[in-house]
């Protein structure tokens, strides 16, 4: 819950910040000079990105979710037993040994988004974060594409 709370936090201040920086873009179009005619121009584009970004990952939030609540329902949701440091984090030796399981799953059936889902899950675990996010991304287009 806190996750979303957050997110929904930042949509409204990116939104917040989209409507001040129009607002400045368009001052800077209306003067008619070429610099800042430019200027303007570029302070639109930057909005517009961050808007991208957003939706992207509020759609990539959204099916993640999607996805642990059809394996959860289903009883297929991996269980969390690798033990946490005090930070919340996981003990990555404990991580490292775990992962190798995930990565035979996939080998074993590599068009099943399960297996890629847990093993983006195995990844966050051992902290690598950018592979975890191909995972669950692949996951999720498998997922979509079935």
């Amino acid at each position: 819950m806190k996750g979303r709370t957050a997110a929904l936090v930042m949509a409204l201040f990116l939104l917040l910040y989209v409507v001040l920086v129009a607002q400045r873009a368009y001052l800077f179009v209306m003067t008619g000079e070429p610099v800042a005619v430019v200027l303007g121009v570029a302070l639109l584009v930057l909005p517009v990105l961050g808007i991208f970004a957003l939706v992207a990952e509020l759609r990539f939030g959204v099916h993640t979710q999607q996805m642990v609540r059809e394996l959860e329902e289903a009883g297929e949701l991996p269980v969390d037993e690798v033990p946490r440091r005090a930070s919340g984090r996981y003990e990555r030796a404990a991580a490292d040994a775990a992962f190798p399981r995930w990565a035979q799953a996939v080998e074993d059936a590599p068009d099943d988004w399960r297996t890629w889902f847990r093993l983006g899950l195995a990844y966050d675990a051992c902290g690598d974060r950018r592979r975890a996010r191909q995972a669950v991304r692949k996951a999720s287009r498998m997922r979509s594409a079935a």
